[in-house]
Parts: structure tokens; sequence; C-alpha cells
């Protein structure tokens, strides 16, 4: 890594300590994963930025600090297995692989998959599995999941992706109106139900049901 890329890291990681990514894990993992591989295109020049950013199919890559605190908020541990539902650029499958034990990443875009995947092997992340699929309703043949992150909206915490956890296990997710401002929610299982937690306002893509058309 040239001195101006370490120093855009440096700011980068201070920005994101800023908006309150406090836990050392995932500040870690962070920085060993470098966006910019991540952002192509008219794009590269603002991989640093705390900002979100277009990526192919209509998709963003999102905020820096939103994706520290949605990891934080994770809980992940080292043998943990978990499901992200939204695979996009593949940048925060690529975080929860320096976490967890084993990551499995679907998304509905054909295109995006076959990236990320490529990524990944370039990087050598061999603890993560992608899949071509309707996310929202998870992957029941590998479930349960100690974890399960959602990165597009949904208008209620979906039924399937909770009935995939594990008793103990959390799922973070973006709840509300695609064209409105979500709430991100923290939901844990329990023996006799789901506690909810709200975290802090977002703003995601909608989770749409069905495969996308770059098949």
């Amino acid at each position: 890594m040239t001195t101006r890329s370490q120093e855009n890291l440096m700011r980068f990681i201070f920005e994101v300590r800023s908006k309150g990514v406090t836990d050392a894990r995932v500040l870690r993992a962070m920085e060993s994963i470098d966006r910019a591989s991540f952002v192509t295109g008219h794009f590269e020049d603002r991989a640093y930025e705390d900002t979100p950013l277009p990526i192919a199919c209509g998709q963003t890559i999102s905020q820096p600090s939103v994706v520290g605190l949605m990891t934080q908020a994770l809980r992940v541990g080292d043998r943990d297995k978990v499901l992200e539902v939204g695979t996009g650029s593949g940048y925060q499958a690529a975080i929860l692989s320096k976490l967890a034990r084993r990551v499995y990443t679907v998304d509905r875009h054909a295109r995006l998959v076959r990236e990320a995947a490529a990524l990944f092997r370039a990087k050598d992340l061999g603890n993560i599995t992608t899949m071509v699929g309707d996310g929202s309703f998870g992957l029941p043949d590998q479930a349960p999941f100690d974890r399960i992150l959602v990165t597009a909206a949904a208008e209620d915490p979906p039924g399937p992706l909770l009935a995939q956890l594990k008793i103990g296990g959390i799922m973070v997710v973006p709840v509300g109106q695609s064209d409105a401002v979500q709430s991100l929610i923290r939901v844990t299982k329990t023996d006799t139900g789901f506690d909810y937690y709200e975290l802090r306002s977002v703003r995601f893509v909608p989770l749409v049901e069905g495969l996308g058309s770059d098949l």
C-alpha cells in the first residue's frame, strides 16, 4: 500500500470511529478490507469517503460508518455462522469474513454475485459462500444461523429469516417504507419469542422478492 493510500485509510478509520464504531474487532476488520477494491469506475476516487456510492444493477455500496455500526450491532463471534442478505459489492461480506467462522451471502443479481465472488477469491477470503437467490426467503438448507444481516429494507423483519435464527441468535435489518427513512433494528431470538431494539435511522434500497434480470 502506498503512503497516500495508508493516509487515506487512517483518515477513513478515524471517520468511522467518530461515527460511533468503537468495537476493536470491527475496526480491525474494516482496516484489513480496502473499500477501494469494491468501488470501481467513476467513483473510485471517493472510496474512502463516508458516503454510499452507486454500484451495478441499480444498487449501492453502503456508507462505511453504517457498515461498521451494523457489524458492531451484530456482535459476531469467531465461531458464528452468518447469513448476509444482499451481497451487493461484497464489501460487507468481506468484513464479516474477518469476524465469523463462515459467511453465506445471497443476492438476487447474478452479476453482483459473480463480481463479488471474484474479489473474494482474489483476496483469499475462503470462508465466504456466495449464492444467487431470493434472499428474502433466506437459505433454509443452511439454517439455522447464529447471525443474519440484511442490507436492504423490509417493511417488517422477514418471517423466513427470523425462523432461520438460532435461539440466542441476532438479526440486524433496516425496517420501513422504501421511499422513507427506515429504522435499523436488532432482533434477538429468545426461548419465548423475539426482542427488538431500535438502533438508528438509515436509508437502504428495498428488499425485493424474486431474481434480477441479469441471470
